[in-house]
């Protein structure tokens, strides 16, 4: 970082002019990617998913909570686990406060593990959030939509996991997906996505891209080899 090229303010102003241009054409380019991922076809939901919810039992008809549309962030957080995952702990320390606004934008959000619903409330309590958070322990949800695995899988090494057949280092994955309920109170399936593809859930990363050292993560041993529990920083 030391030896990074300094210039006049003209010469400054004339790069960041340069990189508007390219930043406005990224923009479009999103918008564009943005309504084709509305256009693409959806598939109807027709397997009957139970979830422990902070009311008792709940459909997934149920969550959408007089909405018409529900995003779901699959937390990777195992029936066994002491803790929930750090990179999804990070993800949700972004989740906080938003609910109220998707609301009204006919929007419910929840997050999903598998965990008993005691063990995420210990820790949702633990964390300070307020987002919702069911469990899925006793149903196949997390299976069918391909973020938590069989030992059978593991012990092959081959996950369906974003959108291919691959190793994964987990029995969980992260991920999201989205649904939508008609007047009839059918649910579909519009959306998921996985791996970097949650990148735009994370405003903390983006605030990072705009610092001079970026994500500073290219020395590590791996990506987020740096992340703690927000409450576990040794600092």
């Amino acid at each position: 970082m030391q030896d990074h090229t300094v210039v006049s303010g003209d010469a400054w102003l004339k790069a960041r002019k340069e990189l508007l241009a390219k930043e406005k054409e990224f923009t479009r380019l999103r918008d564009q990617l943005s309504q084709a991922r509305r256009e693409m076809p959806w598939e109807k939901v027709d397997k009957a998913y139970v979830f422990e919810g902070p009311a008792g039992k709940e459909t997934l008809a149920d969550l959408f909570e007089g909405k018409s549309q529900l995003i779901v962030y699959h937390f990777m957080y195992g029936p066994d686990w002491e803790e929930g995952c750090p990179s999804c702990s990070f993800w949700a320390d972004n989740f906080n406060g938003i609910d109220v606004h998707l609301n009204h934008r006919d929007i419910s959000m929840i997050a999903v593990s598998r965990a008993p619903l005691e063990t995420l409330d210990a820790y949702k309590k633990r964390m300070g959030w307020t987002f919702k958070w069911v469990s899925s322990l006793d149903t196949e949800f997390n299976f069918d939509f391909n973020v938590s695995f069989t030992p059978e899988e593991m012990e092959k090494g081959e996950m369906n996991y974003n959108y291919e057949k691959r190793k994964f280092p987990s029995d969980e994955g992260p991920g999201i997906s989205v649904f939508y309920k008609n007047g009839n109170g059918e649910v579909f399936h519009t959306y998921s996505c996985f791996s970097r593809g949650l990148d735009m859930l994370n405003g903390a990363y983006h605030y990072m891209d705009l610092a001079p050292k970026g994500r500073d993560e290219d020395d590590l041993p791996y990506s987020m080899s740096w992340l703690s529990r927000r409450d576990q920083y040794k600092d």
